[in-house]
């Protein structure tokens, strides 16, 4: 085994973790002797200014349908089980581990020892060994590098293996295709294969602290998180399109962190030292922060489409994917904090692109409904783009996140209900979606009306505003916002139809209720009080 070190690295040795008779084994290199290395070995191109473009073959996104979770002793009762966390037995895990330490050897990969967690007090050191040398790039991005003397030192809580070039056999190993991310608690491993989506490495480790986290009394939360000087801190929570990363990112506040956090006893904290953004249409008058990282040094650009001649890229173009990643490290953002830490948060938003055309463009929760939306986690796709289509598809993810939430929703639900009664967080319901209509009738909101109630939410000026209580729903709808035409805030003042309107919302509520029934036996009488009432 030759082994050439980027800097400093820990005696706690790869075989460990069954590794053995590899080729080169590159520690902890840095960001240009990675990039050297992936263009040497035809990983991907640089570009215009900087940043390295890379494919990801087939696989352009996570592969929801191939991850598993090991039922061991330590983890059955704790996990909840489902379509999303499917088990895998411990014989299959020790069959494909030892296939894959096999397919490595006489191999260069490479390490970065690193952690996740800003917060000291709830760090945990990782590992990261890969077959590519731009994965390898891509967690030195997006997790927290570790010092010269960290790295010394460094013995890893939770290792992740990655060979995107080893293939499972489902038939023999019990995976559902050729692509596997299989997650071992009791041998604090993560083995991804079959799959070059580095976000697989990211989301791997995301779910590892979604379990470990609420353990020690800390709310891991998919959302960005912002604050101002004094420390007055906001969350944004919002699926896919409900305009998180936008609304999030404002030049005049200071980013902690775009994706994956903490809340624990002392505050906010990043999990992460990096940023994983979209680039799909990005622009740099209304991105310029998350624009920027585009014609830098060290950015991964995933599928983003690039000219062969003149090595521009074009964020415009879908060809491969609509999935375009940038990937990114955190001093990339000039206005972003580098402790990764922020205060309790004193506002915290659920975004939802309601394609229904029923809630309104803002609303203030009480306690028990911010932890019913926040296990509905709500928001809507229009089922199409032709002009007309009036058919919505409701979209639900419970706590913003389900994919990378192996414990039951309501765990998590019970620990954001903790928290707000502990420190006074107020919740606001924000919908960047229709008004006037559905889809194909309406109209989407206009962003200046979406960031002036942003604005007038961070700044405290809704917090003693005279409110309407919503009939169906129970939310209160201020009656004013500055900036904001007052019509706007009742959405069914903007409908021409108002029984229309009535019909729509109560259609809405019923797949609300019919949503929340798989989670209603565990969920305590004061959130199944919060639903909306359809009678």
């Amino acid at each position: 085994m030759h082994e050439i070190d980027g800097l400093a690295h820990s005696p706690y040795g790869l075989e460990n973790h069954g590794l053995s008779n590899l080729n080169a084994v590159y520690w902890n290199l840095p960001t240009p002797s990675l990039i050297e290395q992936a263009i040497m070995r035809h990983e991907g191109q640089l570009s215009h200014l900087g940043p390295l473009v890379v494919r990801t073959g087939h696989h352009t996104g996570r592969s929801a349908r191939d991850k598993f979770i090991v039922d061991e002793p330590s983890v059955h009762d704790r996990v909840w089980w489902g379509e999303i966390n499917q088990p895998i037995s411990e014989a299959a895990f020790d069959q494909l581990h030892r296939r894959m330490v096999n397919y490595l050897q006489n191999r260069d990969v490479y390490v970065q020892d690193c952690f996740v967690g800003a917060d000291k007090r709830h760090r945990m050191p990782i590992r990261v060994i890969s077959e590519y040398a731009w994965h390898s790039l891509f967690a030195r991005n997006v997790f927290i590098i570790a010092s010269e003397e960290e790295l010394a030192v460094h013995q890893p809580e939770f290792t992740v293996i990655d060979a995107p070039r080893f293939h499972a056999i489902p038939e023999e190993d019990g995976t559902h295709s050729e692509t596997f991310i299989i997650v071992n608690f009791a041998r604090r491993m993560v083995l991804i294969g079959g799959t070059s989506y580095a976000g697989e490495i990211k989301k791997a480790v995301f779910s590892v602290m979604n379990y470990l986290m609420p353990l020690r009394d800390v709310l891991p939360m998919h959302c960005s998180a912002n604050m101002v000087e004094d420390g007055r801190t906001a969350l944004f929570f919002g699926l896919s399109g409900t305009g998180k990363t936008t609304l999030s990112a404002d030049s005049g506040r200071i980013l902690i962190g775009d994706d994956e956090h903490g809340w624990s006893e002392h505050g906010v904290f990043n999990f992460e030292g990096g940023c994983y953004a979209k680039m799909i249409n990005l622009s740099p008058e209304h991105e310029p922060e998350i624009y920027n990282t585009t014609i830098r040094f060290g950015t991964v650009l995933e599928n983003v489409a690039m000219n062969a001649a003149t090595r521009r890229v074009d964020l415009d173009d879908g060809t491969f994917t609509e999935n375009t990643r940038g990937a990114y490290h955190i001093t990339a953002i000039p206005n972003a904090t580098l402790e990764g830490m922020g205060g309790h948060p004193h506002e915290i938003l659920f975004l939802a692109a309601d394609a229904f055309g029923v809630l309104p463009p803002v609303a203030r929760l009480s306690t028990a409904q911010a932890m019913y939306h926040f296990v509905s986690g709500y928001t809507a796709r229009v089922a199409g783009t032709e002009k007309g289509v009036t058919e919505p598809v409701p979209v639900f993810s419970a706590c913003y996140g389900a994919p990378f939430m192996p414990l039951h929703p309501e765990r998590y639900a019970e620990l954001l209900g903790r928290r707000l009664e502990q420190h006074g967080s107020r919740v606001w319901l924000i919908n960047t979606g229709w008004t006037g209509g559905p889809y194909g009738v309406g109209r989407r909101i206009d962003i200046p009306h979406t960031r002036a109630i942003v604005n007038a939410v961070l700044e405290g000026r809704l917090d003693e505003a005279p409110m309407r209580r919503d009939p169906v729903f129970g939310f209160e709808i201020p009656e004013h916002v500055p900036g904001v035409p007052d019509r706007l805030l009742l959405p069914r003042e903007t409908w021409a139809d108002k029984a229309a309107y009535d019909a729509q919302e109560r259609r809405l509520a019923r797949m609300f209720q019919e949503n929340f029934r798989q989670f209603a036996d565990q969920a305590a009488a004061e959130i199944l009080a919060a639903a909306p009432r359809t009678d």
